[in-house]
């Protein structure tokens, strides 16, 4: 299982049922941010490093060194897209499209992705 594959896992997986802690925000509170945070209503935005394989993109193949990782609420559907680090563009992380049942999960989902996504000792 790759890593996109085992993000779609989790938001596909957690609906809060049989679990005791319910929803996947739930599940990471008390966690540390691996960087400062930006948040929206409906995003959440972290300065990531990937590890050497980077971060594969539908739009332009593998993204690498230092990107900002967006993860967006959206009709239902949660979308997790990177840019380098400041720049204007941004794109689709392959895998990274799921429905997501509860907009209150949003933080955890981003929360996941970044733990999955940042390497920056490799």
């Amino acid at each position: 299982m790759d890593r996109g594959e085992a993000l779609l896992a989790v938001v596909g997986h957690d609906r809060g049922e049989g679990h005791p802690h319910g929803h996947v925000g739930e599940l990471l509170m008390g966690e540390e941010a691996v960087a400062e945070q930006v948040a929206t209503a409906d995003s959440r935005t972290t300065d990531i490093v990937p590890g050497p394989g980077g971060v594969m993109t539908d739009e332009v193949g593998v993204v690498t060194g230092e990107l900002t990782l967006r993860t967006e609420f959206s009709d239902g559907q949660v979308t997790l897209r990177v840019q380098y680090k400041d720049a204007d563009e941004w794109y689709v992380v392959t895998g990274g499209r799921a429905p997501l049942a509860d907009p209150a999960d949003l933080a955890g989902v981003h929360t996941i992705a970044v733990g999955l996504l940042h390497r920056p000792e490799g």
